[in-house]
């Protein structure tokens, strides 16, 4: 089992239950739900976020194949890419329908694709035409609407942009903001290097707390450990990880017990790979692949004994051949007799 009874200063005082404390980040390509499953076996409290669904997907394409989710991925948080306001009721309104926690309106992501269609990073430019689309959702769901943003575009260095971008839409009721805290640059960078290259300025994030305290506000990029989680949420209400999550996801299953005060014994990797059988086979039934499943899994026993063989197995799938549960169990077979063999040694 994971060792759950080291502390962190914070956790015998943690604070009254916020559904935002702990948040695993929207990411395209990945965050599908698939993947969204997998990570609820490991957290029961983190809060999850699909990919960007964007409110031409919802308004041209195939409705059920982007909001469907399994009712175990609970509490889930529809990210909608949009920027005209019945466009932006019009998923909200889906999003409500198919039941979801809350709706995220994504004002920082700073790709090409994106800024052809006016939305994502560029809508910071714009603070009145985001709080005008996010009243329009508000309208048209009922449920919460948070805003996902960047500190700043371009060459706003300033923090007054930050802080002119928030208040107006702050004031629609708007009570939550995730602040990637790296600027983006709209031009000459690609999403990759927005994630990497402008510089991490936790401070300004800091100082948006301070500046509207009434708010929930989380901070996102750059965070790798539980740790750091701590440190962050002594100044702010909540921490979004993504890539640390995806690439390592057995950190998930410390967040329950360090971050939320969970008493419940953390699962073993064995326990969630277990766990995923009846999804596994129910999918398997539908039609779907195995791979699509199991490439979210490939990150569980990173740096284990037998870490590598559990990857090349599930990663071997070969096309035509009947990839079922038996391939797991067989990843799984390899881990254990690498236990064994190399007890309490991290070979991978």
């Amino acid at each position: 089992m994971a060792d759950t009874s080291r502390t962190l200063d914070s956790v015998a005082t943690a604070p009254p239950y916020n559904p935002w404390r702990f948040c695993v980040a929207p990411m395209l390509d990945w965050t599908d739900r698939h993947c969204r499953y997998f990570h609820r076996q490991l957290s029961r409290h983190a809060r999850l976020y699909t990919e960007m669904v964007t409110t031409g997907a919802l308004k041209h394409g195939n409705i059920p194949r982007h909001l469907r989710y399994n009712a175990a991925e609970h509490p889930i948080v529809l990210q909608i890419g949009g920027s005209e306001p019945d466009a932006l009721a019009h998923a909200a309104e889906l999003g409500a329908k198919y039941g979801y926690d809350e709706l995220n309106l994504n004002c920082g992501c700073p790709s090409d694709r994106v800024q052809d269609g006016g939305f994502g990073a560029c809508l910071m430019m714009g603070p009145a035409q985001v709080a005008g689309g996010v009243r329009a959702m508000q309208k048209a769901s009922g449920l919460p609407v948070t805003v996902k943003c960047r500190i700043g575009v371009d060459y706003s260095e300033d923090y007054t942009f930050l802080r002119d971008f928030v208040a107006p839409i702050a004031e629609t009721g708007c009570t939550t903001f995730i602040v990637h805290a790296r600027k983006a640059w709209l031009s000459g960078l690609s999403p990759k290097e927005n994630r990497e290259i402008p510089p991490l300025r936790y401070d300004t994030v800091y100082r948006l707390k301070q500046d509207f305290p009434q708010l929930t506000i989380v901070i996102n990029g750059g965070i790798h450990s539980i740790e750091e989680c701590q440190t962050h949420l002594r100044h702010v209400d909540g921490v979004m990880l993504g890539r640390e999550i995806y690439e390592n996801p057995y950190r998930l299953a410390e967040v329950d017990a360090l971050l939320f005060g969970d008493s419940t014994e953390a699962p073993t990797r064995a326990d969630i790979v277990l766990a995923m059988r009846d999804y596994i086979e129910s999918e398997l039934a539908a039609g779907n692949t195995l791979h699509s499943i199991t490439r979210h899994m490939l990150g569980l026993y990173r740096n284990q004994p037998g870490g590598r063989m559990f990857r090349r197995i599930l990663c071997e799938q070969e096309p035509g051949r009947d990839n079922d549960w038996e391939t797991v169990e067989a990843a799984l077979t390899e881990v254990e007799r690498a236990s064994i063999t190399i007890p309490n040694k991290a070979v991978a």
